[in-house]
């Protein structure tokens, strides 16, 4: 394909993109580590990903090797002080959706970050579905008491290695999903519900590569809605998309955002919305 080609064809799927999304009137997104690098916050699996330059990284998020070796949790807890995620501030692409939100056309946000950026942008809690939960909160193990994430990282400040639990003296963990840990149920269902109900479902700085949370973008297209990809690098589900977007997060949402809206006379049919199925 020539240069001139592809320019076209680039410019094309770009206007078809602004079309589905002028045209959505309830859109479900789904978010990754991708939409938060740009406030400074490293992905993982990208080439510059953190477990990419450093593979045994991964064994830090690993709940096997967490609760077998104090060594690998001593080690976790000065990687969560550490974290630049602490002094990151939500940035255009976070600001997109609370654009669309206010707009009245955004039904849910899952994401798979957990450096909550996206509340902090304005995103109502109960708008986003946290499928890996959040860094800003830990949990024990054992009794399932929950507390602030900053205060048991004073006590790491203050000299303690491996802090633990101030109920019951058990292991403490961020309140994340770990490998070998399974998602919340509850947070599972929601994430299908909004799926299904929708018209539009945007996958935005993800791979598409973690289950779960890649399946839902499938999940939506096999019930109607139109599917937006918007990554870096290609995802095994771009082959199903009706538009796959390739540039800077921090322009590509905005300019989405903004589309035009399309107004239809159609009734919004989707197959999480029980009232519409006789409509379908």
């Amino acid at each position: 394909m020539t240069e001139r080609a592809s320019e076209a064809d680039d410019s094309a799927t770009w206007q078809r993109a602004r079309e589905l999304f002028g045209a959505a009137r309830r859109i479900t997104a789904l978010t990754g580590a991708g939409v938060s690098t740009a406030s400074g916050i490293p992905d993982f699996r990208g080439p510059d990903g953190v477990w990419t330059r450093n593979p045994q990284a991964a064994r830090l998020s690993d709940i096997d090797s967490y609760l077998a070796d104090e060594d690998v949790r001593a080690q976790a807890w000065r990687a969560r002080a550490e974290n630049p995620a602490w002094h990151a501030e939500p940035n255009a692409a976070h600001r997109a959706f609370v654009d669309l939100d206010a707009s009245g056309r955004l039904g849910a946000l899952l994401t798979q970050n957990i450096d909550e950026l996206h509340q902090r942008a304005g995103l109502a809690r109960d708008r986003v579905l946290e499928l890996h939960g959040t860094m800003r909160r830990t949990v024990c193990v054992h009794c399932g008491a929950t507390g602030a994430m900053t205060d048991a990282l004073q006590r790491v400040a203050e000299g303690e290695r491996d802090p633990d639990c101030r109920s019951c003296g058990g292991i403490l963990k961020s309140a994340t999903v770990f490998f070998g840990q399974a998602l919340d149920a509850d947070v599972l269902r929601e994430a299908r519900r909004a799926s299904l109900d929708c018209d539009l479902f945007v996958a935005a700085g993800t791979s598409l590569s973690v289950y779960p949370a890649a399946a839902f973008a499938e999940l939506a297209a096999k019930a109607g809605a139109k599917l937006i990809i918007c990554n870096a690098e290609p995802t095994p589900y771009d082959e199903i998309a009706d538009a796959v977007l390739r540039g800077p997060l921090t322009e590509v949402l905005p300019a989405l955002a903004a589309a035009p809206l399309i107004d239809s006379a159609e009734p919004l049919r989707t197959w999480g919305d029980p009232t519409t199925w006789e409509q379908l």
